[in-house]
């Protein structure tokens, strides 16, 4: 078995914080997905999550206009300059402090950061600018009271509107221009959520927290302003005095202002020592001083959803967007609701409710068609046509932990379960959630597929287990129990007949009929929680293993008597079970960190592995406790065998997943599946700023003078802390991990959210039985010289896929029968693994089917010859293409019909046509041969004429 797993996606987490972004075509969205980032490609209805990480959840993205460039920085202010070319971070740079909004130029040449009351600008690295030094300043700006809430580029890229906290905006300039001064937009009461640039002009509109809207009209237009390095005025400037004439005294005014801007610029700047000093005896015309080229006038003032928010006076606006090219404004409120408003006659276009929680952030594609909107509170991410009012894209996470999860039999779906009583479907070919069943009224305990894809079941702690199915997308049957039970697990037999569930307060195990939907029977014996329970993978058992805290597991037999059992007595409490694919083993997880193997049949033990060690030893901000007394407290929630049965996958309470191999008892793989500092009990040690001379600042209780105020301190038996603090740090925790049933890829639920880890072959040299004369050349000659066999080994022996698809592909499809046939076992064995993966992406469906039609039809009949996860792999990329070709024709169905109506009534048409000609032709050679039938009588009529005329003649002739 490989272990060379790669992070390839993570599902079941849409949005978590931050601002969203669409890509250059606007075809795809970038979300920020805690300290992961998530493009969702809407026209190819998929989803990737880049591999990078940050150490800290993102809260700022920006992407530059040409689409190759990412500045994506987290909640400590730590930047990363990435390229989407390669997916790769290029740069880093920290800011100390908490960014607040970060944002490109329009000319691509320079991009904005707002940290605290400051705007930096940087130089942008590329061909453009001729830069290739990331995060160049050039010029900041001191540009308010307060914190800095918004920025917005005009369209030359040569100013800038800085939305404050201060209830200001102000309108700054990159560059030195001569009549140009810095101006300050006020008349709002409330923080300014959004300030927008007019397209081609430098009018402004502003939006407030309380929905005031403001417009503005500059007094000049872009090509009234130009820089000092090109005065209007070529005459040199002289010196003035207080005693000079009215016209002298104009250009007094004029440089008066000078000075005023000089002052400005010089206090933005923090240098005090540039500003020029003024003559105290110099007369100032206040009238005069005013009277600047360059100032605004507001046009008007509009309170927007001022109906609704006297409904519920608690609403204020959240996120706001707007577009140029189409002049479509859109205001999110804390309501979950939004307003699509027309500028500037400021007309309501539409409004419309997508949610119970705040609108986080909002944002339009570059052509104004979609608008893309997030929610942080439920985990909400959707695109919305205002046009059409259609939803592009409709997504949404768990709005707390997943608890479990499990794979479909052919590795395609998976389906969650949550603590927020949700059970959820994601494709793992594009990532998508593509069903919720939200009948449970309490967290979701365990959920598994039956054998045959068609349904699910679910068991929670509100008292039932419920049967969904796959097809119609509805809860089919419902089992209860005599008595309420939490039900902590539950497991489906191999029939698919059978449910079996445990209970967590009433250690009894229920079993139900699926057909008849009724209980069968209670199974009683255990003295502690059912926290796990397993059916036998064979069809030819009906073995159940049942897991307690009891400190035993134990042996039933379903079919026969509930009382005949076997009991197996353990050293500590039992946190999960797995059987062995072949049915012959069972692992075990304890609470002491042990995972332990048992013989199902002799109950003897077969191999142990301790686990505790390598779960690692985080400790949290708020443990007494060091990290080598917390290890104590670890152990593995979760456990599953692999395709093959050789290894086991287990996770805990940790950021660490470990592979073991089963008979030698060894730690294969051990993966860490995040780094992210935002979560808890990551490190082993405090920091040492966080300790004072009093202890650890965590454990001091922070608490006001009028009030109990909040103390950080965890009650005794807490575990996820207080999430109703105004800080709260959630720990890392894995509550499931399964693996793939083709033995391709292993998910794990965490803290994080569903993260897939697959293997990655495209940077593994592999070979297989390699030898000296075995060269890509050589496979190719083969090839040539149509010796198909030897060069589909050679090229299995290579293992490079580009080299086996060539060589597929270049065997003709008259000579794969006999290649197959002359195939050895192994080789068949690797050639239809190549094949399921080329089936997967390769357009010849019915090429490849062939290939594995021949396979399966020579070599099937053997024994050992097929693995079992390569057969589900063929299986999963059948159904892959199946289900492609059904929505296709489902979709083309009534185009198609439509096209064949046309050509029928094109073809009646035709055929009318061809009649008439037919028709006309046959009347012509009709009247062709009626003139050809009186030529020939009229020609008859004529001999028998000359016959009399020739019989006078020799009558005449007689007479004579």
């Amino acid at each position: 078995m490989k272990f060379s797993y790669k992070f390839s996606n993570l599902l079941g987490t849409v949005y978590r914080s931050g601002n969203l972004c669409f890509t250059k075509d606007g075809n795809s969205i970038i979300s920020p997905v805690g300290n992961r980032l998530t493009i969702f490609d809407l026209k190819n209805n998929n989803t990737k999550t880049l591999s990078l990480e940050s150490t800290f959840n993102y809260t700022s993205i920006a992407l530059s206009p040409n689409g190759s460039q990412l500045i994506a920085i987290n909640e400590k202010g730590e930047a990363q300059l990435i390229s989407l070319l390669s997916c790769a971070v290029i740069h880093r740079h920290k800011f100390q402090n908490k960014v607040r909004h970060v944002k490109f130029s329009p000319d691509s040449l320079h991009f904005a950061v707002a940290k605290e009351n400051i705007v930096f600008i940087f130089k942008a690295p590329g061909e453009l600018t001729g830069e290739y030094n990331p995060f160049v300043l050039e010029r900041h700006y001191l540009a308010a009271y307060d914190d800095i809430t918004w920025l917005d580029w005009s369209s030359d890229s040569r100013f800038l509107a800085v939305g404050c906290r201060d209830n200001s905006t102000k309108i700054i300039a990159v560059k030195k221009l001569q009549n140009f001064r810095t101006f300050i937009l006020g008349g709002h009461s409330e923080p300014i959520v959004g300030c927008f640039f007019e397209k081609g002009c430098l009018d402004v509109n502003t939006l407030s927290k309380n929905g005031q809207l403001c417009i503005w009209k500059c007094s000049l237009n872009y090509s009234d302003i130009v820089s000092e390095e090109h005065p209007v005025n070529e005459e040199p400037k002289e010196k003035r005095t207080k005693n000079k004439t009215n016209l002298e005294n104009k250009s007094d005014e004029d440089d008066d202002d000078t000075g005023e801007n000089d002052i400005e610029q010089a206090v933005e700047s923090n240098n005090y020592d540039k500003v020029p000093e003024k003559d105290e005896n110099e007369i100032i015309d206040e009238d005069k001083k005013k009277k600047h080229p360059f100032y605004y006038n507001k046009l008007g003032r509009h309170y927007l959803a001022d109906e609704p928010r006297k409904e519920n006076r608690d609403a204020y606006v959240t996120a706001a967007t707007y577009n140029q090219n189409t002049k479509i404004l859109v205001a999110a409120f804390s309501t979950g609701s939004f307003y699509l408003y027309e500028l500037p006659e400021v007309n309501m276009i539409h409004s419309l409710s997508i949610s119970d929680y705040a609108i986080t952030s909002a944002c339009f594609n570059p052509t104004g068609d979609w608008l893309a909107m997030a929610s942080a509170g439920g985990g909400q991410l959707l695109v919305w046509e205002w046009q059409s009012e259609q939803y592009i894209m409709k997504q949404q996470g768990h709005s707390s932990e997943m608890s479990c999860i499990t794979y479909s039999p052919d590795g395609q779906y998976i389906a969650t379960g949550g603590q927020d009583h949700k059970l959820k479907l994601w494709n793992t070919l594009n990532g998508f959630c593509f069903v919720t069943f939200s009948e449970h009224t309490s967290s979701v305990t365990g959920v598994q597929f039956s054998r045959n894809k068609k349904f699910l079941v679910s068991s929670s702690l509100d008292g039932t287990v419920r049967a969904y199915d796959i097809i119609r997308y509805r809860n089919f049957r419902t089992f209860t129990s005599p008595r309420p039970v939490q039900f902590a697990c539950v497991a489906i037999d191999y029939s698919g007949e059978l449910i079996v569930a445990g209970g967590q307060d009433v250690f009894e195990i229920y079993l139900w009929s699926v057909k008849l939907g009724k209980l069968l029977e209670i199974i009683s014996g255990h003295e502690g929680p059912v926290t796990a329970i397993a059916f036998s993978p064979t069809p030819t058992s009906s073995t159940l293993i049942s897991g307690s805290w009891d400190k035993t597991i134990k042996i039933w037999n379903c079919l026969e008597s509930n009382s005949d059992h076997e009991t197996i007595d353990l050293l500590s409490d039992v946190t999960c079970v797995a059987f062995k694919p072949n049915g012959e083993e069972v692992a075990v997880g304890t609470l002491n960190g042990n995972i332990t193997v048992f013989d199902v049949k002799t109950t003897t033990q077969v191999a142990s592995i301790e686990g505790r060690n390598d779960l690692g030893s985080g400790r949290s901000e708020v443990d007494i406790i060091t990290a080598k007394k917390n290890l104590m407290t670890k152990c593995f929630k979760s456990i599953e065998y692999s395709a093959d049965g050789e290894c086991i996958i287990a996770g805990g309470k940790s950021q660490f997943i470990c592979i073991y191999h089963v008979k030698e008892g060894m730690l294969l793989k051990k993966f860490s599946i995040t780094k992210n500092r935002s979560y808890d009990s990551l490190d082993e040690f405090i920091d040492r700023r966080k300790m004072t001379e009093f202890g650890n600042m965590a454990l001091v209780e922070q608490r006001e003078d009028l009030e109990g105020g909040n103390v950080m301190i965890r009650l005794p038996g807490v575990q996820k802390g207080d999430m109703a603090s105004r800080s709260f740090k959630p720990e890392i925790n894995v509550y499931c991990v399964r693996f793939s049933p083709t033995g391709q890829s292993w998910a794990a639920a965490c803290t994080e959210g569903l993260m897939v880890y697959s293997l990655d072959k495209g940077v593994v040299f592999d070979p297989f039985d390699l030898s000296i004369e075995v060269t890509p050349k050589a496979t190719i000659e083969s090839l040539k010289d149509k010796e198909y066999s030897k060069a589909l080994i050679m090229s299995l022996k290579l293992n490079e896929i580009n080299l086996i698809t060539s060589v597929i592909e270049g065997i003709p499809i008259s000579n794969v029968e006999l290649v197959c046939s002359t195939l050895p076992n192994e080789y068949a064995h690797r050639t239809l693994q190549a094949v399921t993966g080329l089936l997967r992406k390769s357009p010849h469906i019915e090429f490849y089917l062939r290939w594995a039609c021949c396979l399966l039809t020579q070599h099937g009949n053997k024994d050992n010859v097929f693995q079992h996860h390569s057969l589900l792999g063929l299986h999963e990329s059948l159904s892959r293409k199946y289900e492609m070709l059904n929505k296709m024709c489902d979709f083309n169905k009534y185009t198609l019909s439509a096209l064949l109506k046309v050509g029928e009534m094109r073809k009646n048409k035709t055929g009318a046509q061809e009649n008439e000609l037919a028709e006309e032709d046959h009347d012509d050679d009709l009247d062709d041969n009626m003139i050809l039938l009186k030529t020939s009588n009229n020609l008859e009529k004529d001999d028998d004429f000359s016959e009399y005329d020739d019989e006078d003649e020799e009558m005449s002739s007689n007479d004579d």
